[in-house]
């Protein structure tokens, strides 16, 4: 099991730092994925091993600490399946896999839920 800060997540940060882009992880524009299929998160990662039929929903954003952003969002399942990754993108659809995490398969039925907590902390 892992949680990785991929490639895409650093470089998103570093051009919000910067000004080369100016979309921010806020409500308006961060979103939370789940996805089913086998495999560890790795850096270099781009998108879950195999996103769910469900559309990424709106997280709830916070800064609990100075040097922490935190976003927490529920997902849905819309039918039986076995979830074994997440991640927070900067897009409803596409866009940039910012942090992916992968976990032992979490077996759900139709209306089933998962809220996810995801953590960003510059140390």
């Amino acid at each position: 099991m892992a949680t990785i800060y991929t490639s895409a997540g650093e470089a998103k940060v570093v051009d919000l730092i910067d000004g080369t882009v100016a979309t921010v992880l806020s409500t308006a524009n961060a979103k939370i994925g789940w996805g089913t299929g086998a495999g560890t998160a790795a850096k270099a990662d781009t998108t879950l091993f195999v996103e769910a039929s469900e559309a990424r929903v709106v997280p709830t954003v916070t800064q609990p600490t100075a040097d922490k952003n935190q976003w927490v969002g529920t997902l849905t399942a819309d039918a039986g399946k076995t979830i074994t990754n997440a991640g927070l993108f900067d897009a409803a659809t596409a866009g940039n896999l910012v942090v992916k995490g992968d976990f032992t398969g979490i077996v759900l039925a139709t209306g089933d839920k998962i809220e996810f907590t995801i953590s960003l902390e510059q140390t």
